[in-house]
């Protein structure tokens, strides 16, 4: 077990380098099951739960070969499938979420796939339905495995359908549409998710050979091809991670470049910070946040509090929600957090009431947040990270606190952001990873 030390307070200047998008690598990488050819893939991140999920492909007889740092090269013409049935796959499997989006591609290939009840982050609810209620659809048979916790879906032919999905849920929607890109026929899949990751999953399968309609939309209609082929392809900044810096900033008062950000498919994501009073200059693919000694939230034209709140894209990720409420503790006014998708993703508040942040948590999914204007610094405290995203925002506050942090479970960090550590040290951070 890991702990960062922090001793906060301080400001920090220079540039922060986005990595990969972990949710995009996530889904292409499992793409890669669906040829025999090679596939290579760039600008991965090697975080926690990208390179679980290539062990697991490797395990799986995936050649998988780094042929750099962040680019990898995969063949699955050797698929050992009789691995999906070994103690070992359940418990790799069963340890990341990701690993769900094998399913569809294995389904398409070799017509079965088997997959343990999943992990992942501890933030509520994270039902499954939607992705095995589609492949029923395509014609899968469903199997669950009470006693052992193991999904098993088998089709001797996947044939296109027309499928309104229950909810626009992105990893759902990928499994779906990897499965569908073999079936016979057309599938026309309605309130698909249509995040830039799934976009840039389209993209690569298109590339593979696959035909797919309204790339972009929540209406993808698909027409299955006999195989697909190998290709190139390059992975997204991690958007989730340009946030976290453009509230790092704002928090910490510092001025930071962000360059290489993928502005374009950043969504409202810049344009909300700025709902919250800060500053950003976005230079052709770079973003610029120059130092702020107080940011004020805005309010409503009638002049009632703010409202933040996640949706399906293009609306705002809910991944950002716990950067925006930390970030929110130091502005100048009140804003209401509500977090819709997930009903323990707010839990984390009461490690920050500790640090002094006035939050009131109205219910699990809102949180009213009374921004101290920075004339009241938040203060270190010991605490430990529940999830990737709200262990992010800890560090944050850590790094804004006056005096000395701690935070345990730092593992879950990790998960999500690769070496943190030593890129907030390369910009004046005081902060230390003791194992």
């Amino acid at each position: 077990m890991a702990t960062f030390q922090i001793d906060g307070g301080k400001k920090l200047a220079g540039s922060l380098q986005p990595q990969g998008a972990k949710n995009e690598a996530l889904q292409v990488i499992c793409a890669t099951l669906l040829t025999s050819q090679p596939i290579k893939i760039s600008n991965i991140p090697e975080i926690r739960d990208v390179m679980k999920l290539i062990e697991i492909l490797s395990e799986l007889g995936v050649k998988t070969n780094r042929l750099k740092k962040g680019e990898y090269q995969f063949q699955a013409d050797e698929v050992d499938f009789q691995h999906l049935k070994s103690e070992q796959f359940a418990q790799q499997a069963s340890s990341l979420r990701g690993s769900i989006m094998i399913v569809g591609p294995l389904l398409a290939r070799f017509g079965e796939a088997l997959i343990p009840q999943p992990g992942g982050d501890k933030i509520g609810r994270r039902r499954l339905d939607t992705h095995f209620v589609g492949l029923q659809k395509l014609g899968a048979e469903f199997k669950y495995d009470a006693d052992n916790h193991f999904y098993q879906v088998t089709a001797k032919k996947l044939r296109g359908a027309y499928m309104l999905l229950d909810e626009a849920s992105v990893t759902g929607t990928a499994n779906i549409l990897m499965a569908a890109v073999m079936a016979e026929g057309i599938t026309t899949i309605y309130n698909a998710a249509c995040e830039p990751y799934l976009q840039q999953l389209c993209k690569m399968l298109v590339s593979m050979g696959a035909k797919i309609e309204g790339i972009g939309s929540n209406l993808l209609r698909i027409e299955g091809v006999e195989q697909l082929n190998g290709c190139s392809h390059t992975i997204l900044p991690d958007m989730i991670e340009v946030g976290s810096f453009i509230g790092l900033a704002a928090m910490t008062g510092s001025e930071i470049t962000i360059p290489n950000a993928g502005v374009e498919h950043l969504g409202i994501i810049p344009e909300a910070f700025k709902r919250l009073g800060i500053r950003l200059q976005i230079k052709g693919d770079d973003i610029f946040i120059p130092s702020q000694d107080e940011y004020e939230i805005e309010t409503f034209i009638d002049g009632s509090i703010m409202n933040i709140s996640d949706a399906p894209w293009p609306g705002l990720t809910p991944d950002l929600l716990s950067i925006f409420l930390v970030v929110a503790t130091q502005a100048n006014g009140s804003v209401l957090i509500h977090q819709k998708m997930f009903e323990s993703r707010l839990f984390f508040v009461d490690k920050l009431i500790d640090m002094g942040a006035q939050i009131i948590l109205c219910d699990p999914h809102r949180a009213t947040v009374i921004g101290l204007n920075k004339k009241y610094q938040l203060r270190g405290t010991t605490m430990s990270s529940p999830d990737i995203r709200a262990g992010v925002a800890l560090l944050i506050a850590a790094l804004s606190a006056q005096g000395k942090s701690e935070i345990f479970n730092i593992e879950q960090i990790d998960r999500g952001y690769e070496a943190i550590d030593q890129r907030l040290q390369a910009i004046g951070a005081n902060i230390k990873r003791v194992n």
